[in-house]
């Protein structure tokens, strides 16, 4: 019987190296992961101190969740120090030395101290995280409003967010504007999340928890800080092509900013006679169909309500900054900023566009 001696062709060797996962490779997964609520904040560039840091938590609600998560991942962490110790000193101490070939090492069937240990000790971890798990959910879950909360309904659109302030007789979109929650005046405010179309999920990191907004239901949230300032969110659930640009922002007022605020927003827009050409060409178009605009023959729930339009800092749920240029740009040609956005090229003219965009400009 001969020995077959046939190399393997090197085109056919597959290498033991090939199916090792590379280190490097895990290190960018895991950058990658750590860094993706960074990624969908995306959009107009913004200083790195708005950025919305999870481990930053600014209101009651997201600091009980960072308590919780800080407990979760001592214990773990606890777990991993205590397995690599047992493990560097197993590998140590029971390493092959030379003549060990020659003797068999002693055989062990079983310690019921160890069994034990290691049963009731996972058991106690379980129990303590359930109901350190339970406190913290009757204590963001089951907040109900009080007197005096200010309580505004969320809509989630495919893709941008409409505010409503029933108490104020405001609706605006992709910017949302609540007061301070002081230790003089406690106003925490409440969300209400509802879907017009498909799986949204509200987060905005420092001020509470992801919370799903789904279709027939209506979930809620609240947030209470005392931290004036603008805070970043997204939709946290893939809703579609332009899931990524569905941001959103917060804007957190001190009492008397916030009360400005809403003065502001009451108030009509002001009716500019030199962009009269403007006006009567928005009414004509089909613009109205999806867009409300006070005072106008326009009444369109489809898209976001235009009234105060240039108060607001970006356009496109956050996919630009809001200015003359981005806003002229945006009439033009929507899809150059949001690919699949269901607003469509109305084939103004140019002419048309910039006597639009005047008009536009106007709503303050």
């Amino acid at each position: 019987m001969t020995r077959d001696t046939t190399h393997t062709p090197p085109s056919r060797r597959r290498s033991r190296a090939s199916l090792v996962p590379c280190p490097v490779f895990a290190v960018v997964v895991a950058g990658l992961l750590l860094l993706a609520p960074m990624a969908a904040i995306a959009g107009p560039p913004i200083e790195f101190d708005q950025v919305s840091n999870m481990f930053e938590p600014v209101s009651i609600p997201a600091q009980k969740i960072h308590e919780l998560a800080e407990l979760v991942l001592a214990i773990c962490a606890g777990i991993f120090l205590v397995v690599g110790v047992l493990l560097t000193y197993v590998i140590l101490r029971f390493r092959a030395r030379p003549g060990d070939r020659e003797t068999e090492p002693p055989q062990i069937y079983g310690s019921n101290n160890l069994e034990a240990a290691w049963t009731i000790v996972p058991v106690i971890i379980v129990v303590v995280l359930f109901l350190a798990t339970a406190r913290t959910i009757n204590e963001v879950e089951m907040r109900e409003p009080v007197a005096g909360s200010l309580e505004v309904t969320v809509v989630g659109h495919r893709w941008w967010w409409e505010f409503q302030y029933p108490e104020y007789g405001i609706v605006t979109a992709n910017e949302l504007h609540i007061p301070v929650s002081d230790p003089e005046r406690r106003r925490p405010t409440f969300l209400w999340l509802e879907s017009q179309d498909v799986v949204h999920s509200f987060w905005v990191p420092r001020l509470a928890g992801k919370t799903d907004v789904i279709p027939n239901r209506r979930n809620s949230l609240w947030i209470d800080t005392a931290v004036p300032g603008l805070y970043l969110g997204q939709c946290a659930e893939y809703c579609g092509t332009q899931h990524a640009h569905m941001l959103l922002r917060v804007y957190v007022h001190s009492t008397e900013d916030f009360e400005r605020w809403v003065k502001e927003q009451q108030a009509p827009d002001v009716v500019d006679p030199s962009v009269a050409a403007g006006r009567e060409l928005f009414q004509s178009t089909a613009c109205i169909n999806c867009h409300t605009l006070d005072g106008t023959v326009a009444d369109g729930t489809y898209g976001p309500t235009l009234s105060h339009l240039m108060s607001r800092e970006t356009i496109g749920a956050g996919a630009a900054f809001n200015t003359p240029e981005n806003l002229r740009d945006w009439v033009r040609n929507p899809a150059a900023f949001k690919p699949g956005v269901r607003m469509p090229d109305m084939k103004l003219t140019s002419e048309e566009v910039d006597q639009l965009v005047a008009y536009l400009v106007t709503l303050k």
